[in-house]
This record gives structure tokens, sequence and C-alpha cells, in this order.
């Protein structure tokens, strides 16, 4: 887990690192596209991003799984998001495509340090299968966008919030739980062997696949109650405090 800053603490990097020297394998599992996630990888398993759309290979940034929305299924919410007054982002070959620069947009890509590249009409731009789509605003406008969304595309989409102010939209068979399988059936080892963290409405599926499922106390609601554990806070580095009770038995 990260602090509300965005940063990962040293005591944190240190858990990892300790974790690794007791030959653990430490996945990491994130919403982020791959080029946001990379500062942050320091070994060499695959990384699952884009909520288990993509599982990329660190060294090289090449996708050993991708799981795109297809394109006219994209086209129709695309169109529905735009329909409901608001802008969204798209993504395609890891790059972040917009319409035009808005507030949000800019402060999605100074959040997620990443190139903005505007394209005029999605619509008429979109030629390829986007990896996600993602809209950016004020949690409760986007809580009543996502229950919309939720029964206009129910079964046919992913539809989950990463952060309180971001909604994030998938191919149906994309999760974190979903990539976390991938890399597991990859590496070899198995969900009753995996503790997996989360703190999120979109670490649901990641807690739910987990042998062992840990929530950190500031997380969301409905994850703590699926948890098999709630550790502290992200600002306590409760995911440290595990990993070192952990590695002290």
């Amino acid at each position: 887990m990260i602090a509300e800053d965005y940063v990962l603490r040293p005591r944190t990097h240190a858990a990892l690192a300790a974790a690794r020297a007791h030959d653990l394998r430490v996945i990491v599992v994130t919403g982020r596209m791959f080029q946001a996630a990379r500062p942050y990888l320091t070994g060499p398993e695959p990384v699952v991003c884009y909520q288990g759309a993509a599982v990329a290979d660190p060294a090289t940034g090449r996708f050993l799984r991708h799981v795109p929305i297809p394109i006219e299924l994209a086209r129709e919410a695309i169109a529905a998001i735009q329909d409901a007054g608001y802008g969204l982002n798209c993504y395609v070959d890891d790059e972040l495509y917009v319409a035009r620069v808005t507030p949000e947009a800019e402060r999605y890509a100074s959040f997620q340090h990443i190139e903005l590249h505007v394209v005029g009409s999605l619509l008429d731009w979109l030629e390829q299968p986007p990896t996600k789509l993602v809209v950016v605003g004020d949690p409760k406008k986007l809580d009543d966008l996502g229950a919309d969304l939720r029964e206009r595309f129910e079964g046919r989409l992913f539809i989950a919030k990463s952060l309180p102010f971001f909604l994030e939209l998938a191919h149906p068979d994309v999760s974190k739980g979903a990539g976390l399988q991938f890399v597991a059936d990859r590496l070899g080892f198995t969900r009753e062997q995996t503790v997996a963290f989360g703190d999120g409405e979109n670490d649901l599926e990641l807690i739910d696949w987990a042998g062992y499922g840990v929530a950190v106390e500031n997380a969301d609601p409905q994850v703590k109650a699926r948890a098999d554990f709630v550790c502290p806070s992200v600002q306590e580095e409760g995911v440290a405090q595990v990993i070192e009770a952990f590695l002290a038995r």
C-alpha cells in the first residue's frame, strides 16, 4: 500500500526486500498502467497492471497477458460516459489518450507522472481495443455514474473505483484476482500460498482470490469486511508490520 502522498516508505521497502531475501515472491498488483507502475518495481516478478487487464514483464514492459475491451463495446461505453457529461481517459499500447485537455485529465497525468496525448474525438480516433477506460471526477458523482454504468453494462464490463475520484472500466473477465492467477500459474504458486494486501474497491477480487487476504485499516469498508485480517493503516505502514511479523516467525 502507498500512503496518501503516494510514496512507498522506507520501512515498507525494507520489509519487501526482507521477504525476497527469504525466497518469497513479491508481486505488484495495481490498477495503474505499466509505465506509471514501473518506478515502484524492485524485483523480477511479472507485474499485474490495469486492474488485471495486463500482466507485464518488469524489465521490458512486454505484455505477457492482455485482455482489452472489445472495440465496439469500448465505443458504446465512451459514448455513454460522454452523453452523461463526463470526459474520460483511454489507454492503448500503454499510452494515455484524451479527447481534450481538462483539469481532470491534467490532474490524472500529473498524479501518474505520464504524458497526455490529445486526439480530438475518441470515437473517431479509436481503432484498437483499449486496455481500460477511466473517468476522473467528484467521488459522489462517480458513485452515481458507476451505478448507472453497472446497470447498463452488467456482465459486459468490469467497473470499479481504484481511488474515490477514479472510476475504471475494463473487460468483464478482468480483475486483480484474475491477473494474479495468471502470474501464479506462470511462476508455480497457488492461491493457498498467497497473502494479498488491499485497500480499494478494485481489490475485492484480489482479497477473495488469495488464501489469506489482508486489508489496511483505512481500506474501503467492503474490503475490510471480506478480508481475513485488518492490519494497521497505510500511514502506520501496516503492510510492513504484517510482513515483519510473518518473517519473525
